[in-house]
């Protein structure tokens, strides 16, 4: 990867995943419909990531195939985050 991409757009990516991953981290750790709130929060930060990564596909930063399996692990990684937010909101009712 060029320096210029690395330090740039790649970068930011880089941000979002840590950020992904610290808010995660939060969300476990707290109880019950504390957790909404964050992992809302988690799944606006996966569509963001989502449309950077799409953007260096775009831009010929990373392959297809290499966007294609990022693409499928967040797809993944939103579901995940939906359904633990569907299981506490039903839990609370």
């Amino acid at each position: 990867m060029p320096k210029k991409d690395r330090h740039g757009l790649h970068l930011k990516i880089e941000q979002f995943g840590l950020d992904i991953l610290g808010f995660s981290i939060e969300a476990a750790l707290l109880g019950g419909a504390t957790k909404i709130p964050i992992l809302r929060k988690i799944k606006i930060e996966i569509e963001i990531l989502k449309r950077l990564i799409r953007l260096e596909n775009e831009l010929d930063i990373i392959n297809t195939n290499k966007y294609l399996d990022i693409e499928n692990q967040l797809v993944e990684i939103s579901k995940m985050a939906s359904g633990w937010i569907r299981y506490l909101e039903t839990k609370g009712a």
